[in-house]
């Protein structure tokens, strides 16, 4: 296998690529293997750099395996993380543009927004619950730039936690309102129930997944600030979100958010080989 440094400047064009071209590629454990979350971060690393260098702003995380299903599909035991940039929040434009996704499907989450930097002390529940200032329902749609979905741990965390774009709804909720753990949520394609769950399934309560990702992002130097939004992770299984879709979420006392995805032509996504 190639050094790291090299496995990592090969993956991030890789992913790159399939983001300029509009292109799912081949998955990128070849070049990282399947486990090492320390280089698949670093490709991810290198990826928003080069976002941050063309002018792309960071907004917040997006917390993703947070499903005890999804964690033994994968083979881990720990959530993992992407990075939230401004031009993914997709909420005050009247459709979702699927023309800038490849593979879109949809999951019904809540959103935190920090009032307090995550910086030092202690971040556990208690402290993390003391840092937001409110909550509100929210829709992740997750991408995925490696063909047909076929990802293993690296792929994903090397491809931004397979991060999409999102939609925020407007009704704020303090945590005083409410109790994440307790939240439920039903979520609907066209009216119809296409998936449904509460906010145990995410790793027991969503601000347990916080607390992972304050502790987590203090850990490689970048931690949350006051003012960020935090994903917190699904509250139920992921739905296919193709052109024309209307998804609806309705969660707990946070109420609905509603995405309808834009009509676009249809395209035969095959993986891009590499250049030799």
């Amino acid at each position: 296998m190639a050094t790291d440094m090299d496995a990592v400047a090969r993956a991030a064009t890789r992913l790159a690529g399939a983001m300029d071209d509009g292109r799912p590629v081949a998955p990128v454990r070849d070049l990282l293997g399947e486990q090492d979350i320390a280089v698949a971060y670093a490709v991810q690393q290198e990826l928003t750099r080069r976002r941050l260098t063309a002018g792309a702003v960071v907004v917040g995380r997006k917390i993703g395996l947070t499903s005890p299903a999804v964690q033994k599909q994968l083979g881990v035991d720990q959530p993992d993380f992407g990075v939230l940039f401004a031009d993914m929040d997709v909420s005050a434009e009247p459709e979702v543009p699927s023309e800038r996704l490849l593979q879109p499907k949809a999951e019904a989450e809540i959103a935190f927004v920090l009032g307090e930097d995550l910086v030092d002390g202690d971040l556990d529940a208690a402290r993390v619950r003391s840092a937001v200032e409110y909550a509100v329902a929210a829709i992740e749609i997750v991408d995925s730039r490696i063909a047909d979905w076929d990802i293993r741990l690296t792929d994903t965390i090397a491809d931004n936690a397979s991060s999409g774009l999102f939609v925020l709804a407007e009704h704020r909720v303090t945590l005083d309102a409410f109790e994440p753990r307790e939240t439920t949520m039903r979520m609907y394609a066209e009216d119809i129930p296409v998936s449904e769950g509460d906010g145990a399934a995410c790793l027991g309560d969503p601000l347990n997944a916080l607390a992972w990702l304050a502790r987590t992002a203090q850990a490689y130097g970048d931690p949350l600030r006051a003012g960020q939004v935090v994903l917190s992770g699904a509250l139920g299984p992921m739905v296919p979100a193709p052109p024309g879709t209307r998804i609806r979420a309705e969660i707990g006392p946070l109420g609905t958010v509603t995405a309808v995805f834009s009509e676009k032509p249809e395209l035969s996504h095959q993986p891009k080989e590499e250049d030799a």
